[in-house]
Parts: structure tokens; C-alpha cells; sequence
């Protein structure tokens, strides 16, 4: 399929709309919106932080967001939200916006990224391992983590 994979303002109608599908898929597998405090949408934004948006045709077909967390001279970034649209799962636009998202967090200058996911997301549970993401126990000091989550990292 030809997506295309753009970096739009997380405040943009087309990112909002796929973060809030994110959240909507959140809460129908776990039940709630418990991680809704602890992401303000404006760490997805300039300088240090983006919001992917693939498109396949004008279309939306997913998205990815990247925020700093931890101490800035760190370096480090955590991968928020990835979403694919349900009818065009398993075309390889998870990966896609993956790779997309760790070229522009080395253009952004970090050297390291983390992110978690949990039980009731099988998919990603496959996903982040085949792709290089390794499994670790903790988040850097200062970032919030689901109790239960599975935590992975990436060194850039």
C-alpha cells in the first residue's frame, strides 16, 4: 500500500483524531484511561518532541508520537501511541511508523528510547522484539510506568 508518513503538529486535527483513537483502543482493552494524566499532548511537540502521521492516499492510517522524558542531557526519548487503523493491520505500517519514528528521534538528537505497552496488547507484545526493541525492568528515573506494563528499549 502506498502510505506516506508525514511529521504533523500533535494539536493538528489529523493527530489529535489518531491519538484519540489510541486512547479509545486503550480503554476498551484495559478498561480505562489511566494513562491520560501522565501524557500531555504538548511533549509531542517541538523541539523535542513529534507526532508521525501516516496516510495512505489523503486518508489516516495510523500514527506515533515521541516525547523527551528523564533528564534532557540524557537523551532520552519514550515512543507514545502508536495506532494503525484496524482495517489496515497486519500491512506492515506499525513498522513503518516505527522506523519513522526512531530516524527523527536520531534527528533530534537522542541516544535512547523507551516504551511500554501491556497484557491486553499481544500485537505490540510480538512486535517490539522482532523489530529490535529489548526488553528491560525500569523506565529512566522521573518517567510514570503502568504497573504490570512490559517495558522495552532502544539505543540509538
Amino acid at each position: 500500500m502506498p502510505f506516506t508518513i508525514t511529521d504533523e503538529p500533535a494539536g493538528a486535527s489529523g493527530s489529535r483524531s489518531l491519538i484519540y483513537a489510541a486512547v479509545d483502543e486503550l480503554e476498551r482493552r484495559y478498561g480505562s484511561a489511566e494513562d491520560a494524566p501522565h501524557l500531555d499532548y504538548d511533549e509531542l511537540a517541538p523541539p523535542r518532541g513529534c507526532f508521525l502521521v501516516a496516510r495512505d492516499g489523503g486518508d489516516l492510517a495510523g500514527g506515533v508520537g515521541l516525547r523527551p522524558i528523564g533528564d534532557p542531557l540524557a537523551a532520552v526519548g519514550e515512543v507514545k501511541r502508536l495506532w494503525v487503523r484496524p482495517d489496515l493491520r497486519r500491512h506492515g505500517l506499525a513498522r513503518a511508523l516505527m522506523d519513522a519514528v526512531v530516524i527523527r528521534a536520531r534527528e533530534l538528537g537522542y541516544r535512547r528510547l523507551y516504551l511500554e505497552t501491556g497484557p491486553a496488547q499481544p500485537e505490540a507484545l510480538a512486535l517490539y522484539p522482532r523489530i529490535g526493541w529489548e526488553p528491560v525492568d525500569t523506565f529512566p528515573s522521573g518517567a510514570y510506568t503502568h504497573p504490570g506494563a512490559s517495558r522495552f528499549t532502544l539505543a540509538l
